[in-house]
C-alpha cells in the first residue's frame, strides 16, 4: 500500500484518530471503509447503533437487490466470496400493469439475463450476511476502527474534522462523511439543504414463502396505487416491496399478519401457488431528497445522506455503492498523486462525477412512478403500449438489461470488479 504524504500538524489541530470519520454504520460507510483501506487510508465508522444490533443473524425479511456492478464492487473488497452462497441470481426480470384480482396486462417487459454476456443482472441478498460480512471485513481491517453505540451530537470542519460524541468524547480526521440516512445529522450540522417532496405513499417490506418456484424470476406489477415488487430469494422465497397511498398503507401497516395477508394476495396472485408470510414487516414513508450540495468543507455525503430515491426500480443501495466506490477512487488518486485529499477541490470532483447521475436517476424514478401509480385509462393504454414496443426492440431491450445491471455511465474502478 501507498505510504500516505507527510502533513504538517497545524496550530490548533492534533494527530488525527483516523484519516476519515465515518458517520453511519449501516452498509455504505463500511463499505467505504472497506475500499479506503485498499489505498492505505484508515477509517473510523462511527455506529449510532449498538452491536448486538447489527449482529441478528435471524431471518427478518429484509434484502437488498443488488445489481451487476454492485456484485463486483463487493467481489472486489473481497466480501462477495463470503455471501455468495447465500445469494439468488435474478435471471430475469417482469415487468406490467396490473390490478388487484385482473392479474398482469396483455404488453409487458421482460427482460431475459441470456441477453448480454456478462451473466445474471444482479442477486437478491439478505441484510443478515451482507452485514455480517461487513463486520467481520472491518474486524479484521487494521486501517479500520469501528466504534459502536456512538453517537455524534456535534463537528466541525475548519482546520481538520473533529466530531463530538455523546458523553463529550472528540475524534479527530481529515474528512468528515456522512453515511447516515435520508435524516443525515451530518448534512443538517453543516446547513446542506435538501430539495423533494412526499410521494404520499409508504412502502411495505416483507417476506413471503410459496408453494411454487420463482425460477430467479423478479417481477414488477404496477398497480394504481403504486408498484409492487416480488422478487427471489434462496428457495420457494420471495421479499416483497409493496408501494400503497396513505391512508390504506397505514392500515395495511397496523393490520395484524391474517389481515395483511389477506390484503396482498390479490394483489399478488397465484402464480406462485399458495404464499405466507415469513419474518417481520417493515414500513418506510417514500419521498424524493436530493442534498443541495454532497461536499463542504472537509466533507462528503454518500448514500441516503445524499439523496434518496423511489425503490421502483430497486436502485436505492446501488446508487449508494456508486457513491462509495466514485468516492473512495477520488480519494485513493488524490493520495497517490501527492495532493491533500481532505482539500475541498479534491472533494469537488467527487461530487461533479456523481451529481448528475443521481439527480437523472432520481428524476427517472420520479417520472416513472407518477405515470405508473395511477388508473387513468389513457395513460394506462398508453403507457402498456409503450411497454410493448420496448421488449419489441432487442437493442433497446439490452440497453434497459444492461442500465437494470448498473454497467452504463462513468463507473468507478471498484464497480468494474477492479480494486483501487
Amino acid at each position: 500500500m501507498d505510504n500516505p504524504p507527510t502533513r504538517a500538524i497545524l496550530p490548533g489541530m492534533e494527530k488525527p484518530d483516523a484519516d476519515i470519520l465515518i458517520v453511519g454504520g449501516g452498509l455504505n460507510g463500511p463499505c467505504l471503509a472497506l475500499a479506503l483501506a485498499q489505498a492505505g487510508i484508515s477509517s473510523l465508522v462511527l455506529d449510532a447503533l449498538p452491536l448486538p444490533a447489527r449482529q441478528d443473524d435471524g431471518f427478518d425479511g429484509r434484502a437488498y437487490a443488488l445489481a451487476l456492478a454492485s456484485v463486483r464492487m463487493l467481489d472486489a473488497l473481497k466480501i462477495w466470496e463470503t455471501v455468495e452462497n447465500h445469494a439468488q441470481p435474478m435471471l430475469e426480470i417482469k415487468a406490467s400493469d396490473g390490478r388487484a384480482g385482473e392479474g398482469a396486462a396483455p404488453f409487458f417487459l421482460h427482460f431475459d439475463h441470456a441477453e448480454i454476456e456478462e451473466g445474471p443482472m444482479g442477486h437478491m441478498l439478505e441484510d443478515r450476511y451482507l452485514r455480517r460480512a461487513l463486520l467481520d471485513a472491518m474486524e479484521a481491517e487494521p486501517l479500520i476502527t469501528h466504534r459502536a453505540g456512538a453517537r455524534v451530537i456535534a463537528q466541525e470542519t475548519t482546520l481538520d474534522a473533529r466530531v463530538t460524541l455523546e458523553g463529550g468524547e472528540t475524534l479527530r480526521g481529515r474528512v468528515l462523511v456522512g453515511a447516515d440516512g435520508k435524516s443525515s445529522g451530518v448534512a443538517r450540522r453543516a446547513g446542506i439543504k435538501r430539495t423533494g417532496w412526499d410521494y404520499d405513499q409508504t412502502a411495505l417490506v416483507c417476506a413471503v414463502d410459496h408453494t411454487l418456484p420463482h425460477n430467479g424470476i423478479a417481477h414488477q406489477f404496477f398497480m394504481p396505487g403504486g408498484p409492487l415488487a416480488i422478487l427471489p430469494l434462496p428457495g420457494n422465497r420471495s421479499s416483497i416491496v409493496w408501494s400503497e397511498t396513505e391512508p390504506r398503507a397505514t392500515t395495511l401497516a397496523e393490520a395484524d399478519d391474517a389481515a395483511f395477508l389477506e390484503a396482498l394476495r390479490p394483489a399478488f396472485g397465484d402464480f406462485l401457488g399458495d404464499i405466507s408470510l415469513t419474518g417481520k414487516r417493515f414500513s418506510y414513508r417514500l419521498s424524493l431528497s436530493l442534498a443541495q450540495s454532497f461536499v463542504d468543507e472537509r466533507l462528503a455525503l454518500v448514500g441516503d445522506a445524499a439523496h434518496g430515491v423511489h425503490p421502483i426500480a430497486g436502485q436505492g443501495l446501488n446508487i449508494g455503492l456508486r457513491d462509495v466506490s466514485a468516492l473512495a477512487e477520488t480519494l485513493a488518486d488524490a493520495k497517490r498523486r501527492g495532493e491533500d485529499f481532505a482539500r475541498r477541490d479534491v472533494l469537488d470532483r467527487y461530487q461533479q462525477w456523481r451529481r448528475f447521475d443521481t439527480a437523472g436517476l432520481a428524476a427517472a424514478t420520479d417520472v416513472v412512478n407518477r405515470l405508473f401509480s395511477n388508473d387513468n385509462p389513457a395513460v394506462r393504454a398508453l403507457r402498456d403500449i409503450g411497454m410493448g414496443a420496448i421488449g419489441a426492440v432487442p437493442d433497446l431491450r439490452r440497453k434497459f438489461i444492461r442500465e437494470a445491471a448498473g454497467l452504463t455511465g462513468d463507473l468507478p474502478r471498484l464497480m468494474k470488479g477492479r480494486p483501487l
